[in-house]
């Protein structure tokens, strides 16, 4: 049964300028280039370069329509063209954006080119006799070693790929074969099916240069009979095994650890484009004073298109204004509305990232003073959010993938950010400072015998830090260091 009612409702609702800008907001400045570029191309009314006689243009503009307000002849039930022309509430001052400074240098970053990786086996399987079956079931396998030089899919899967897509006879053995053949290129060990045999292949092609060579015999013996142990570190079973002396597995350890379990790499990282960290922020120290600046050398300047706004000014001291000329002028007006909002966007987006971290820096004053981790004091969102009036969702879009370049390093934004933890004097420290201190206890460790967790527990809590010692595996995890067992050096 229908019925009809009448009912209130309170919403909330964001505006396209203000997603817009939160869009911009969470984009780190290497990536900001490519945003305003697709915006330009969308966009025909919104261009690089500086805003020229912007304050002179806005007022002949409005001058030209106030006069088109008299024609009534366009307006369709409430809306008046000529109104919704002559309507600009943006300041002119923020029609155009300028992102660098007189001084700032711009530099082109050189890229390296060469052959891939695939591209120098493949040199080299044509320096072999091989039919030409034999060349493309080998330039097949090629095409199957990973980035890292590792051949990971099993042969007889390959045997049916080959039948499918190239129409190719062929059988594990021939394959196997030819697999030998690829194993013998350059860089050692590529085309190996698993670490085991990809060291092995290292280890027996140093062997053909040094025959006879005591210890390399030693290294591929604990390679093919010892890995298990060796990847645990049960360096004394694989002396008592193998009956050998403190100096001899300490050496033939020596020759293991220094061969490339990714032999891969050694081609490609010159051929990889490499992804530079561009800092949004910089921070100087000027004689004790911090001043912060905003990278904005990936932004360049903005302005709405002179012809454009022209074609507005034609339109409103044209005598005839049809159907036509009606629906153009509509589109221009669009377009320029959605360029002023796109520079503002930039613009507000300029100030809240400084804004935000201006604050997130005199929170954090002493550590970019002297650059010790020890001085981080315990931030979260909320204390930022609370300090520059913005949303907690703002604060965590502007330390989304940015970074800040001090006279210490670069480091994320993220990194500031850290939980807070009491000391036996109830003093509230940063979880930083923990890790900081549990990351120097292990680099000062022996590694003939490294500390347990128990011990680095221990240790914490003779220096006050009153933490459980599985709060402390869970910092040595975050940190990457592998636990006590895994860090035992000979």
């Amino acid at each position: 049964m229908l019925k009809q009612g009448l009912q209130q409702k309170l919403l909330q609702k964001l505006s396209p300028q203000q997603i817009q800008l939160m869009k911009l907001l969470q984009i780190p400045t290497v990536s900001l280039e490519q945003r305003i570029k697709e915006e330009i191309e969308i966009n025909p009314a919104l261009e690089e370069g500086q805003n020229e006689e912007e304050s002179s243009a806005d007022d002949e503009f409005d001058n030209t329509y106030d006069e088109a307000d008299q024609d009534k002849d366009l307006q369709r039930d409430d809306f008046n063209l000529d109104e919704y022309i002559s309507d600009d509430e943006i300041p002119s001052y923020k029609l155009a954006t300028r992102n660098t400074g007189d001084d700032d240098e711009r530099k082109e970053i050189p890229f390296s080119g060469g052959s891939t990786f695939h591209e120098l086996l493949v040199s080299q399987l044509g320096l072999r006799v091989l039919d030409d079956k034999e060349f493309q079931v080998a330039e097949f396998l090629i095409g199957n070693i990973d980035d890292d030089g590792y051949l990971r899919r099993d042969l007889n899967s390959i045997v049916d790929d080959l039948a499918f897509s190239q129409n190719i006879d062929a059988d594990p053995v021939k394959l196997e074969r030819l697999l030998k053949i690829i194993q013998e290129f350059d860089p050692p060990g590529v085309g190996a099916r698993d670490l085991q045999e990809c060291l092995a292949l290292q280890i027996r092609r140093k062997l053909v240069g040094h025959k006879g060579n005591h210890i390399l015999q030693i290294a591929l013996d604990i390679i093919e009979h010892q890995m298990e142990e060796f990847s645990k570190k049960h360096y004394d079973k694989i002396q008592k095994r193998l009956g050998i002396s403190d100096e001899e597995i300490k050496e033939a350890i020596h020759e293991i650890i220094r061969l490339n379990p990714k032999p891969g790499n050694s081609l490609t990282e010159n051929q990889k484009t490499v992804q530079d960290i561009v800092p949004d922020f910089i921070i100087n120290n000027n004689d004790g004073v911090l001043e912060l600046s905003l990278n904005s050398k990936n932004a360049p300047e903005l302005r709405i298109s002179r012809t454009y706004s022209e074609m507005l000014e034609q339109y409103s001291k044209s005598k005839t204004k049809d159907q036509s000329s009606r629906d153009a002028v509509m589109f221009v007006k669009q377009k320029i509305d959605a360029a002023k909002w796109f520079i503002e966007a930039i613009q507000q987006r300029q100030q809240t990232l400084l804004t935000t971290m201006n604050a997130i820096m005199n929170y954090q004053y002493e550590f970019f003073l002297e650059g010790d981790e020890t001085k981080l004091k315990p931030m979260i969102l909320k204390d930022i959010s609370e300090i520059v009036g913005l949303d907690i969702s703002t604060i965590s879009r502007v330390a989304n993938s940015k970074y800040v370049q001090t006279q210490y390093g670069t480091y994320l934004l993220k990194h500031f950010f850290s939980e807070s933890l009491s000391t036996d004097s109830g003093e509230e420290v940063s979880t930083r400072e923990v890790k900081k201190i549990l990351s120097d206890c292990i680099g000062a460790e022996s590694k003939r015998k490294p500390l347990t967790d128990e011990k680095l527990t221990a240790i914490l809590r003779e220096k006050g830090y009153n933490i459980a010692r599985r709060t402390v595996a869970k910092y040595r995890e975050q940190l990457n260091i592998p636990v006590a067992r895994l860090r035992k050096e000979l």
